[in-house]
C-alpha cells in the first residue's frame, strides 16, 4: 500500500510567465516555495490539502480533461473579486442540483478550474446521525 505523506498537480504552462501571474497574482494563491531560476522557474503554491506546481513548459495547453476543484468558502465574494481583477468568468455562481454552489473560470492555457462552496446544510458538511 503507498503512503502517501503529500500531493501536489502538476501544471506544465505554455506560458509560465502569464501562468505564474494567474495563479499567484489574480487568484491570490499563497506561494508554498520556488526553485529554479529564469522564465521556467517553478513556484509551488497551496491549494488546502494540496499543493499546484507551476513549472517548466510544454508546447501544447493541459489537457481538456484536466480540471482543478477548488473549495473556498463563500463563492460569491470569490466571484466579485475575481470580476474586479480581471479574470474571465466562465460561468458565474450557481447552486446545483445536488447542492453545491459552482462557479467556472479558466487560466491561461484553457484550464477549467471550479470554485465550489459547500453550503452548512450540505451532506459533505453536515450528516445527522454520525
Amino acid at each position: 500500500m503507498v503512503h502517501v505523506l503529500s500531493s501536489r498537480t502538476l501544471l506544465r504552462p505554455t506560458d509560465p510567465d502569464r501562468s505564474r501571474a494567474f495563479y499567484g497574482e489574480k487568484l491570490g494563491l499563497t506561494v508554498y516555495r520556488e526553485f529554479g531560476t529564469g522564465p521556467e522557474r517553478g513556484v509551488v503554491y497551496f491549494l488546502g490539502g494540496g499543493f499546484l506546481e507551476v513549472a517548466g513548459r510544454s508546447e501544447i495547453p493541459p489537457s481538456p480533461a484536466l480540471k482543478l476543484w477548488l473549495q473556498v468558502p463563500d463563492v460569491a465574494a470569490a466571484h466579485r473579486e475575481l470580476a474586479d481583477a480581471g479574470v474571465g468568468i466562465v460561468r458565474p455562481p450557481v447552486k446545483e442540483p445536488w447542492g453545491l454552489v459552482e462557479m467556472w473560470i479558466e487560466d491561461p492555457d484553457g484550464t477549467e478550474i471550479v470554485l465550489v462552496e459547500v453550503p452548512a446544510d450540505h451532506p459533505l458538511r453536515y450528516r445527522p446521525g454520525i
